[in-house]
């Protein structure tokens, strides 16, 4: 039997971090323009800020610009439940010319990129807004 339309619930930004701290792949939106483009990467949590890696290219020359939006997902199929998470922010490049603290922070993260290539350069996203959505049968 399958189950009628769930309950819509409002995630607190807590509960929102969590989540999101707990996945390891979202979907990065970056201004272009005109139309947005949208890339999968693998990603890890560090202060509440998302990080992950990339090469030379639109992600990083893009994501240079500054503001970008960042989904994280969590589905049951079979249950038809699950939650999503934006998060708005800027980004930016972590570079040797950060704080040694930060750079530290950064490069100890257990972060390997699950695509082939150098993805030699380190970005951070740091939220200025969060927001979450659960939809649930219990």
């Amino acid at each position: 039997m399958t189950p009628g339309p769930g309950r819509l619930e409002v995630l607190s930004t807590a509960e929102s971090q969590r989540l999101v701290a707990g996945e390891e792949i979202g979907r990065l939106a970056l201004p272009t323009g005109g139309t947005p483009e949208i890339f999968p990467v693998n990603y890890a949590v560090s202060d509440d800020e998302i990080i992950f890696r990339t090469d030379e290219g639109l992600k990083l020359t893009l994501a240079e610009r500054g503001q970008v939006a960042f989904e994280v997902d969590g589905l049951d199929t079979e249950a038809r439940e699950g939650w999503s998470v934006v998060i708005k922010g800027r980004a930016e490049e972590v570079t040797v010319h950060d704080q040694p603290a930060l750079r530290e922070r950064v490069s100890t993260l257990a972060l390997y990129p699950w695509a082939e290539g150098d993805r030699g350069h380190w970005v951070r996203i740091r939220p200025n807004q969060i927001s979450g959505r659960r939809i649930t049968h219990r």
